[in-house]
């Protein structure tokens, strides 16, 4: 058994806290809403259930992302929650460019996107945000959901893989 790495988290070990909160696996998610130029999107491991009654959900953007302002100011957004076969779309809304083109994609009827074939959804307004340090916390009250069976994506230790049941 290796030893415990200890640190006090601040600037000098930030590496550490990384590395620290790597150990928790996290399913992956893309995130989506209609900003002021059309439909954004985003991929998140910072995505929590709150409650059951009300239903509530959490994700946290980062400030310094290039699209946290579209976010930021939404008041409807859904989460897609991504399969384990499902990676090629997690690239995808990691890159800059035009996330939508080519994919099976509707519209809520309040005009947030949604992308096909994921794992589960949330379609969420938004119930409140909590400036948090260098990200801001989203809570979404959820307006309709859905889900199909399968294996989902997980996120664990800056690597990407899948979910094994144990016997």
């Amino acid at each position: 058994m290796t030893a415990d790495t200890e640190f006090t988290p601040g600037p000098d070990h930030a590496r550490s806290l990384r590395d620290a909160l790597g150990r928790f696996a996290t399913g992956v998610t893309v995130v989506t809403t209609h900003g002021p130029h059309g439909p954004v999107g985003l991929t998140a491991n910072s995505f929590a259930a709150v409650s059951l009654d009300p239903a509530l959900v959490l994700w946290s953007p980062a400030k310094t992302s290039r699209r946290f302002g579209a976010f930021a100011h939404a008041r409807f957004f859904a989460v897609h929650v991504l399969a384990e076969d499902q990676m090629d779309l997690c690239r995808h809304f990691t890159q800059a460019d035009n996330h939508f083109a080519g994919l099976d994609m509707t519209t809520s009827p309040e005009g947030t996107p949604l992308i096909g074939g994921t794992l589960a959804r949330f379609e969420c307004a938004t119930e409140a945000t909590h400036d948090a340090g260098d990200h801001l916390i989203i809570i979404g009250r959820v307006l309709r959901a859905c889900y199909r069976d399968g294996a989902p994506l997980i996120f664990s230790r800056g690597r990407y893989g899948g979910f094994q049941t144990l016997p």
